[in-house]
């Protein structure tokens, strides 16, 4: 029984373990594409070539070794991105570049394919099927040193595919090709940095707004203390009460007393809604069965023995004549 318990924890485990995986590699997101690149950026090797920015838009640290990148549906392994290179862990919210010139040899980060012959994008999953994400470049292709990106970084994805609900997505594609999902052409090249830079206030300064004299912090503040105080009190006088019980219990288990730990066990276990069943089952008994005194309704009429009525007798009104002894 005990091998069954740990097989299925086991696989729980992984299962579960599996699943993280899949929801992390699902925040990376293709962000930028550039296809023609003649003045704007330089990779480690002094070259202009075109590239494709991915991004994690998890707050947590995502590691794509092992993913693939592909501009062909029909292969989704063209060029696997090497295990093990600790720059594949892309930290969050944050960016990492791949060039594609179709030059592998080169590292890690070189590709198997350029993008001007290119007509998609697509990042899939460790697994080799199941598309993560996928763009679809502009017909009229994408003006030199010029990128396609989102607006805003990372919003405007399809969700993740699998290769068997790629059918069943078809008309759904067909119509969103059509439509705006948050890309467009950008002027401003901006590879390995934020597409948009998003002004705003910060929570505290919003904060600051809406109490500028504190009183919504200081009423939840207090509250919070005031609520664990009345849980730790409600914890804490149910552990009180078990130890006098305990106490007791013990105290009258020495004393060899078995009366008194039978009433220490009957308060400890016995619940008032008990002793209300047995008085509700009383009352119905009564009810059901009333007892009343029998009373005997037969009147006996003795006859008076006496010749006058006792009723006119004054004689038992009259006081006797005292009687005086005179001694000899």
């Amino acid at each position: 029984m005990k091998n069954h318990i740990r097989i299925f924890l086991l696989f729980g485990a992984l299962t579960m373990s599996y699943t993280m995986s899949g929801q992390n590699m699902a925040a990376i997101r293709i962000n930028e594409v550039q296809s023609v690149n003649t003045d704007g950026y330089i990779d480690d090797y002094g070259c202009r070539n075109g590239w494709i920015e991915l991004f994690n838009t998890s707050y947590g640290t995502v590691d794509i070794g092992g993913c693939y990148l592909t501009d062909d549906p029909d292969n989704l392994t063209k060029y696997m991105i090497p295990k093990g290179d600790a720059l594949t862990k892309i930290p969050p919210r944050q960016h990492v570049l791949f060039y594609a010139d179709n030059l592998p040899d080169r590292g890690t980060f070189h590709i198997s394919f350029d993008i001007p012959n290119a007509r998609q994008v697509i990042f899939v999953s460790n697994n080799g099927r199941t598309i993560i994400d996928e763009i679809t470049l502009p017909e009229e292709g994408i003006p030199a040193n010029k990128s396609y990106g989102r607006v805003v970084d990372g919003e405007g994805s399809s969700e993740p595919t699998h290769f068997l609900q790629r059918s069943i997505r078809v008309a759904q594609k067909e119509r969103a090709a059509g439509e705006d999902h948050g890309w467009a052409i950008l002027d401003k090249v901006t590879p390995s940095t934020n597409n948009l830079t998003l002004d705003g206030d910060s929570k505290s300064t919003k904060m600051g707004k809406t109490d500028p004299y504190g009183v919504i912090m200081a009423i939840v503040a207090m509250s919070v203390v005031f609520i664990a105080l009345i849980l730790l009190y409600v914890v804490f006088k149910k552990i009180g009460n078990r130890a006098v019980i305990k106490s007791h219990l013990k105290e009258a288990a020495s004393k060899g007393d078995v009366a008194s730990v039978a009433s220490v066990k009957g308060k400890e276990s016995t619940s008032a809604e008990v002793f209300a069943a047995i008085a509700m089952a009383f009352h119905l008994y009564k009810e059901d069965n009333e007892i009343h005194d029998f009373e005997n309704t037969i009147l006996t009429i003795h006859k008076e023995s006496k010749s006058y009525s006792p009723w006119s007798s004054k004689i038992y009104t009259l006081r006797e004549t005292p009687q005086v002894r005179r001694n000899k």
